[in-house]
């Protein structure tokens, strides 16, 4: 149970409300259900753009003479880097006490990082343009600049699939969804050319950017032995990864298995969390759910989940960290207040315990609160609904858990 504190990730309660409230219920439903679309569209779908071959080397795919043009959102050396933020930590206790907790982008870390960001754009087009916005700012620092404590981030801007698009009638056209992954493939042959010199790299998304990084992964990666020795892990959270039922590989990657130790490399790790379990027409951690099932349902395949926690199996105590930085726009005004703190972020440590369940057909992150008398601290809520879970905070909810698994896998992968 999710039990009766104050939450920090409410833009909304089912029912009544106000007609501000109303109205934003409407649109966060609509982002859901259009981030579901972009991840069924943006994996496995050779039709709708042809990508560079899957089975030549890295010398092939990314030639050092290949021109430029991508806008980086995140690079080492930028200036007003969002990925390179202050780090420092109010940790919060459930006694009330709380703690200060230094940290900072690392110097030089060993391994990179490629993060493709979810769908924030607010724009009103069906692509968003190149231009760095707010929005890209807000979820990069929210997602990724923890992670700089271990690797050097690397984010592409990509012509994504607006908030308008998702959540018109019919959704985005093809040759949006082309111009969207194309942004993104080419990024990553920039950044293989002109940026890795043979580093280590791991691959994160959320949502959309799930989407788009399976894509690339078993386009790009997964069949190329050369590429895929640099592959870390790939962090692929909220975007129904598959594999082959009671199998680690042979869904959306044929050899790329699941992580299921820390210091496991060249291995995935995807979940989708719930408070509660999944409802039967959920739209993540069920094969065939959602946009993706008619790619998905007639295969032997399964959802993938690994639990950050605990990649092994079993019970972790997640690590939650949270930006005290509001969210700009109109997500901003759907995700609801963030913690406060004087900190730049808020931790939370011994809330929330995960482990991987199956059930009915789906599998997912269960996340438990601990129930602590007289514990104040808040706690997240499905806003969505059962339907989408804990999709807002998929991230975030076990982000400490996160860069301590990258940051083992990096020294695993260095030895």
């Amino acid at each position: 149970m999710m039990g009766t504190r104050r939450r920090w990730w409410t833009g909304f309660h089912p029912g009544g409300g106000s007609t501000r409230q109303r109205a934003g219920r409407w649109v966060l439903v609509a982002v859901a259900l259009g981030v579901a679309a972009v991840i069924g569209v943006s994996c496995g779908d050779s039709s709708d753009t042809e990508s560079p071959s899957a089975t030549a080397g890295p010398s092939a795919t990314a030639s050092p003479e290949a021109p430029s043009n991508t806008v980086w959102l995140c690079r080492p050396g930028t200036a007003d880097n969002p990925c390179e933020s202050d780090l420092t930590t109010t940790v919060m206790s459930a006694d009330g006490s709380s703690t200060t907790e230094a940290a900072a982008p690392a110097e030089d870390p060993p391994i990179d990082c490629f993060y493709v960001y979810p769908t924030v754009s607010g724009q009103q087009t069906e692509n968003a343009s190149l231009d760095i916005d707010p929005e890209e700012k807000s979820v990069a620092l929210q997602q990724a600049s923890r992670f700089s404590q271990v690797c050097k981030v690397y984010a592409p801007m990509y012509r994504q699939l607006t908030l308008s698009t998702i959540g018109k009638a019919g959704g985005a056209s093809a040759e949006a969804r082309v111009l969207a992954y194309g942004d993104v493939v080419s990024a990553w042959q920039d950044y293989l050319a002109h940026y890795n010199d043979g580093r280590g790299i791991v691959l994160i998304g959320h949502s959309q950017g799930t989407g788009m990084l399976t894509r690339l992964i078993a386009s790009e990666i997964d069949p190329n032995p050369d590429v895929r020795a640099l592959l870390v892990s790939a962090l692929l959270i909220g975007g129904n990864v598959t594999v082959a039922a009671g199998e680690d590989v042979g869904g959306d990657f044929q050899n790329i298995p699941a992580c299921r130790s820390a210091g496991e490399t060249g291995c995935v790790v995807a979940y989708s969390a719930f408070s509660e379990p999944p409802p039967a027409d959920s739209a993540f951690g069920r094969v065939g759910a959602g946009p993706r099932g008619g790619e998905q349902a007639n295969g032997n395949l399964e959802v993938l989940c690994v639990n950050p926690a605990s990649p092994s199996g079993g019970t972790g105590p997640l690590e939650p960290y949270y930006s005290t930085t509001p969210l700009p726009g109109a997500l901003g005004e759907l995700v609801g207040a963030v913690p406060s703190a004087p900190t730049a972020w808020v931790a939370s440590p011994g809330l929330y315990t995960g482990h991987c369940e199956s059930a009915d057909g789906a599998n997912w992150l269960q996340v438990d609160t601990i129930v602590v008398p007289g514990d104040q601290r808040p706690v997240v809520s499905q806003t969505l609904g059962p339907t989408w879970g804990l999709h807002l905070v998929d991230v975030n909810i076990a982000l400490g858990n996160l860069v301590d698994l990258v940051r083992q896998q990096g020294a695993a992968f260095a030895d």
